[in-house]
């Protein structure tokens, strides 16, 4: 069995409209490539913000799905959403090729100060219980920026390891969004290292596929994390540049 993967390393700003002409050209370079689904970064519709304009975003979300319905691509979305249950949520979206809507992962180890009571990002996005998508007949999961390495300074609740969670769960193939503060400092390239790492040894630990993306804005500095494939045996199959916008595309194939 095969799945081809195209991954977007675009900027995300404050900005919807700007935000969805980056994902529109993502969708151009993912079709130009014979993709099956595209993977966007944390927040790419919205802003990684719980102050966004739901309206906008819910209208952005509806714009970009319709154009990958209509050239048959698959969405792995990464937006803040305001859900009918009136509760915000950090998610990534799952489309099928046909633009059914497969059911989205929330960020679940949201980033906050280790003091109690913990502040940040944990205060504003819910949570729902961590799951699987059956996408073209694969099993697949998501996960958002911490959720993956558990940043030891941001995380206040325990290292779950949802990577093996989601392997033991069925998953072949996790879509990792990012959107990772930086400075261009030296602390940025050891969260870098640190980053790079988590995604290599957690992939060879679950034996599952990781396909990753950063946001590339500013792009006067590298991204937090790399962008690409990073195989069941823990190597890089393909990389994008560090620094600046960038896409890929990578035919994943395994026997069961």
């Amino acid at each position: 069995m095969e799945i081809r993967i195209a991954g977007a390393q675009i900027p995300v700003v404050g900005d919807i409209g700007e935000n969805l002409a980056a994902i529109h050209r993502a969708i151009d370079f993912a079709c130009g490539e014979g993709a099956d689904i595209l993977l966007t970064p944390e927040g790419s519709v919205s802003g990684y913000t719980h102050e966004f304009d739901s309206g906008k975003a819910r209208e952005g979300v509806e714009e970009v799905t319709a154009r990958a319905r209509e050239v048959g691509l698959g969405l792995a979305l990464g937006t803040c959403f305001l859900e009918e249950d009136g509760r915000c949520y950090n998610q990534i979206r799952f489309y099928e090729k046909d633009g059914r809507f497969l059911g989205f992962h929330s960020k679940t180890l949201t980033c906050g100060s280790l003091e109690e009571p913990s502040r940040g990002e944990i205060e504003h996005y819910a949570v729902v219980p961590l799951q699987t998508f059956e996408f073209g007949g694969v099993r697949v999961g998501g996960l958002i920026c911490n959720d993956l390495w558990a940043n030891p300074g941001c995380t206040p609740g325990p290292d779950t390891h949802l990577t093996q969670q989601l392997a033991g769960m069925g998953a072949r193939i996790v879509f990792h969004a990012v959107n990772g503060g930086r400075n261009g400092g030296e602390w940025s390239e050891v969260a870098w290292r640190y980053h790079e790492a988590n995604l290599q040894m957690r992939a060879q630990a679950g034996g599952i596929w990781i396909v990753t993306v950063d946001n590339c804005f500013p792009d006067k500095w590298p991204c937090s994390s790399p962008s690409g494939v990073v195989g069941r045996d823990g190597r890089w199959v393909c990389r994008a540049e560090p620094q600046g916008e960038a896409c890929f595309v990578q035919t994943i194939v395994w026997e069961e």
